[in-house]
């Protein structure tokens, strides 16, 4: 059986801005949200962060590996190009998972996101207007 995440061996590319780092994902993320905590507001820039997750070892760097600039340690961190900024992904879960920033993906990912998470602290001028259940922190545990 197939569905959104479940692409079977499809990789997908993704790149910085600047192009100095570029990776490939496998299409099959567990999980999809936009995340609105003031972490990734700053990180971003932007209002939210759409994020994809998926097993860490899913996730290789193709180009720029040593160029990426590392905001943690190897628990977890966030990985952004070193030229130009851009995030692309955070290492979660104890070092067992990446978040992926969707907007660094050039291939369309079979996965969309389903929530949007620390809606408790979004930006105040930013109004959610799609119909995705909001929670407060987290998504609860199902």
């Amino acid at each position: 059986m197939t569905g959104p995440g479940m692409a079977s061996g499809r990789r997908l590319a993704g790149k910085c801005f600047c192009g100095t780092v570029h990776y490939t994902v496998a299409d099959q993320f567990a999980y999809a949200a936009n995340c609105h905590c003031s972490n990734c507001r700053r990180t971003t820039g932007s209002a939210f962060k759409p994020f994809a997750g998926i097993e860490r070892e899913k996730l290789t760097i193709t180009r720029g590996e040593d160029e990426r600039m590392i905001f943690g340690d190897e628990k977890g961190h966030d990985a952004h190009c070193g030229r130009c900024g851009s995030l692309l992904y955070s290492l979660v879960r104890n070092g067992a998972w990446v978040h992926v920033a969707m907007g660094t993906l050039l291939d369309d990912p079979s996965i969309r996101p389903t929530a949007h998470i620390f809606v408790g602290s979004k930006a105040p001028w930013f109004d959610i207007t799609d119909g995705l259940p909001q929670y407060q922190g987290h998504v609860a545990a199902g």
